[in-house]
């Protein structure tokens, strides 16, 4: 008996649609989350999230964490968004308020920018989402004080910025979406309390976009910190700390007049909104980055010392699917994020210790060149990915051309030799990339061991 083929979907016209609606959102007492949306009248979406095992939501636990609540269905609606990108937004379940207001304005343009530039967008899309009233902020919380709720990756920041908290004494616990093997892997060895949210994209979304749907890079990592704030608040912690790096502020590309930025949801400028919106609207949750003072190539000098974790970690993107065991098979070694890791931490590490680590030599393979030299911004364009400034590459490739471990791999010789000589000399000097800033929200209670672990 013949088998009848799959039903291709319908084409998808992004432009026969004007307005995308938050329609409703709810928690049970279980703790498992459905955010409702629309595109205009004709396609509806359900998305949910699962909270940590265990989890209980009473009534006064729904009314206290509404605000919160509200804000994760506000950011995650992205994701569909961006399917047709409509000039309109419809908030039936009521809008934001003014605070909130700018955050999603950010993330529904800027946050989108990496999606508007690779799809050949016109423009950036600026929907402008309705005020709803003001409410009175909530008293300033301190992050230092109380349980931490410390979201991770499975890379090398996460653990860092685990290694600070728990330094400080602030009972910290792991927060993850998913557990994919890099994940599991560190909070094994970290071998604290880990709380895993779950989370399930409609299925037709996926659907849409093999008929035609614009898809593209999110603000994820708003998404994945409104999760981890819900998480936080029921669960009885008083902070969220988040391992957003300084480098994260600094962009790709500048286009349509705004500075296009991949990690743009990691950046300062939206770890500042976020901490209004989540006043305005009552949380009684800190956030704030605890990395946020120092550059990649700081973190990447913390994180050489923290042997334990580096047969656990990954940072590459095109493995982290795979969810496998091995370390050696947790790296392709031949994309930007594993070429700026192995560069950062070069410097900081032995030849045949990173060999171990990621399964080869990258700096001693003249294939790579091309791709060490972008990450300088040796022509053409910043990677899109979660690498750091120019700059700091820059300090990495110096570092190691001074140094007798390293100065002879074929591909450090020919970055001295090539890519280098194109900059000042006082370009990327490590001094200055190594510094750590003043512009952040770290409790002042935490600065001296983030001095301590990130300054030296």
């Amino acid at each position: 008996m013949a088998v009848d083929a799959p039903q291709r979907p319908e084409a998808f016209d992004p432009a026969a649609f004007e307005t995308f609606r938050f329609l409703a959102r709810e928690i049970d007492d279980r703790g498992r989350v459905s955010l409702r949306y629309a595109l205009d009248d004709e396609i509806e979406f359900v998305e949910r999230f699962e909270l940590p095992e265990g989890t209980r939501v009473s009534d006064a636990d729904r009314e206290r964490v509404d605000g919160i609540l509200s804000l994760l269905h506000w950011a995650a609606g992205v994701s569909y968004y961006k399917a047709a990108a409509p000039p309109r937004v419809e908030c039936e379940a009521g809008a934001p308020p003014p605070a909130a207001g700018q955050l999603l304005d950010a993330l529904y343009s800027e946050g989108l920018g990496e999606f508007a530039f690779t799809n050949e967008l016109p423009a950036l899309p600026r929907p402008q989402f309705p005020t709803g009233a003001a409410v009175p902020s909530a008293a300033s919380k301190d992050g230092a004080s109380g349980r931490t709720l410390v979201p991770i990756g499975g890379g090398k920041d996460s653990v860092v910025a685990l290694d600070i908290v728990r330094r400080v004494g602030a009972e910290p616990a792991l927060f993850s979406v998913g557990d994919a093997g890099p994940i599991a892997r560190t909070a094994a060895v970290a071998g604290l309390e880990h709380l895993i949210v779950r989370r399930r994209l409609d299925p037709r979304l996926a659907e849409l976009n093999r008929a035609g749907a614009l898809n593209g890079h999110v603000p994820i990592t708003a998404i994945v910190s409104c999760a981890a704030i819900l998480t936080a608040a029921l669960g009885g912690f008083g902070a969220v700390a988040m391992a957003n790096e300084r480098s994260a502020s600094h962009g790709n590309v500048s286009w349509d007049g705004v500075d296009v930025n991949h990690q743009f949801s990691k950046s300062v400028r939206v770890e500042g909104l976020m901490r209004a919106a989540l006043a305005e609207l009552g949380a009684e949750v800190d956030y704030f980055s605890v990395l946020r003072p120092a550059s990649e190539l700081a973190i990447a000098r913390a994180f050489a010392r923290m042997t334990e974790y580096h047969g656990a970690f990954s940072s590459c993107n095109t493995n982290f699917r795979l969810d496998s065991s091995a370390p050696a098979q947790s790296w392709c070694c031949d994309c930007p994020k594993c070429r700026f890791v192995f560069l950062v931490m070069a410097p900081f590490s032995e030849p045949d210790h990173l060999r171990s680590v990621f399964g080869r030599d990258m700096l001693d393979d003249e294939a790579q060149l091309e791709g060490f030299a972008l990450l300088a911004a040796s022509g053409g364009l910043k990677p899109f990915e979660c690498v750091g400034e120019e700059e700091e590459s820059r300090a990495a490739m110096r570092m190691l051309a001074e140094d007798p471990r390293w100065s002879g791999h074929s591909v450090v010789r020919r970055l001295a030799a090539e890519v280098l000589p194109r900059f000042r000399p006082d370009d990327g000097l490590p001094a200055e990339a190594l510094a750590l800033s003043d512009d952040h929200s770290v409790p002042a209670a935490l600065m001296p061991t983030v001095r301590a672990i990130l300054g030296s």
